[in-house]
């Protein structure tokens, strides 16, 4: 497979604080501070950060050796730079067309921090309210229990909270039911709490507030996305939908696992673009690097710093995300939902983070809003290998003991693994 690394203003990144060797622990007496919000920034140790970026490159290309992916683009950004910049394999395997920067992917359920933004941008502008309560909005809004109905707001879907069981129709939106008729069957479902009492994920309800952005603002939520976001941060391959994505220039195919090491690609499925502010964008590499800038408070012109304190404010608990995966019940001590992202501690470290998964594309982003610094990975195929490789990142870059969370250091399968079809379910 070929690949193109490509690392960028790190000697600009790097040269913001003094040098400092590489196994350093201690933070610097007198490091460099900003504010996002009330969250002070420090510097990470450029030495440290100089050597997880060769480390990343060293992984990363193994990973390209074994085959483990179709094709992946990662970046990563410290102190509003980007000064890592990695793309590998293919956006289409039967052709061999490369992935590169400006290959768009479907991001899944990192479309959701989108949503939020957008409806944060609202909030401020007098639209809507955090506390509004979808039974005022939408008429045909109800659940089981209609007194709890009455006291849902647009926090509590935001934050996943709403009191629904968790991923409630998401079997029947990928058996292709419509959207608008299971918003409207949600009172057929027996809640397992009461709103703003405990965490359950949804996607119908998520994207509720498409519906409610519309009813408040009288335009469509995907184009106030567009208007208020995309275009002002130069999100220039950002989109929504299936259409969307198959009329740009370059776009990843999602592929299966053939024999040999081989992949196959495969028509994208549309089920989660028609809950499209829980799932529906697409962007391409240089599209998150700008987004993940400006969620780290590089761009407050578009997402000032009181907005994003309320965005990645830690809302709900949810303890189960502490132990779903290797690496987070090695390193995450406290787990919570905000709105649109996951907030994590994450080795003593506040970490927001997301991923998302739709049948054949995985996407992950995560960021230190201490240090500025932070990582944004998609590919398109199923597989956990590129999952492991952001938390070995987060551990270089804190100066963590190293474990392979990835499995990249083991000896390879003699014969390729027999990959099977990516799960239906959308990511937590």
């Amino acid at each position: 497979m070929p690949f193109r690394p490509l690392t960028l203003a790190l000697a600009a990144a790097l040269s913001l604080a003094p040098a400092a060797r590489a196994d350093a622990a201690p933070r610097p007496q007198e490091p460099a501070t900003r504010v996002v919000g009330n969250v002070p920034s420090a510097q990470l140790p450029p030495a440290r950060v100089k050597e997880a970026l060769g480390d990343y490159r060293h992984w990363l290309d193994e990973l390209g050796r074994r085959h483990s992916v179709a094709g992946l683009a990662t970046a990563v950004v410290v102190n509003d730079k980007v000064v890592f910049e990695y793309t590998t394999g293919y956006a289409d395997a039967a052709t061999k067309q490369p992935i590169t920067p400006q290959t768009v992917f479907r991001l899944a359920s990192l479309s959701k921090a989108f949503a939020t933004g957008l409806t944060a941008l609202l909030v401020r502008d007098g639209k809507l309210s955090w506390d509004t309560k979808l039974i005022d909005v939408l008429p045909f809004f109800k659940l089981k229990d209609m007194q709890a109905a009455e006291q849902v707001t647009v926090g509590d879907i935001l934050g996943q909270r709403a009191g629904l069981p968790r991923n409630t129709y998401d079997n029947m939106l990928e058996d292709d039911v419509p959207y608008e008729e299971l918003v409207r069957k949600l009172d057929e479902v027996d809640m397992t709490c009461g709103p703003g009492q405990c965490y359950g994920y949804q996607n119908v309800a998520f994207s509720l507030i498409g519906d409610v952005i519309y009813t408040e603002t009288g335009d469509f939520f995907y184009r106030l996305v567009d208007k208020r976001i995309f275009y002002p941060l130069g999100m220039k391959t950002a989109s929504y939908g299936r259409a969307a994505l198959e009329a740009s220039p370059s776009w990843a195919r999602p592929h299966l696992a053939a024999r040999h090491g081989e992949w196959r690609p495969f028509e994208p499925k549309e089920a989660y673009y028609r809950v499209a502010p829980a799932a529906g964008v697409n962007a391409s590499l240089r599209d998150m690097e700008k987004w993940l800038i400006a969620q780290m408070g590089g761009r407050p012109d578009v997402l000032p710093a009181d907005l994003l304190e309320v965005l990645h404010a830690p809302g709900v608990a949810t303890p189960v995300e502490m132990h779903s995966t290797p690496w987070r019940r090695a390193r995450i001590t406290a787990a919570h939902y905000a709105l649109g992202w996951r907030v994590f501690t994450y080795g003593g470290e506040t970490l927001v983070f997301h991923a998302g998964a739709v049948q054949g594309y995985r996407t992950m982003i995560g960021f230190f809003p201490k240090y500025h610094a932070g990582i944004v990975t998609m590919w398109n195929s199923a597989g956990a290998a590129p999952s492991g490789l952001m938390p070995m990142m987060f551990d270089r870059l804190l100066g963590l003991p190293h474990v392979d969370w990835a499995g990249l250091e083991s000896p390879p399968p003699r014969t390729p693994e027999r990959r099977h079809q990516p799960r239906r379910r959308h990511h937590r």
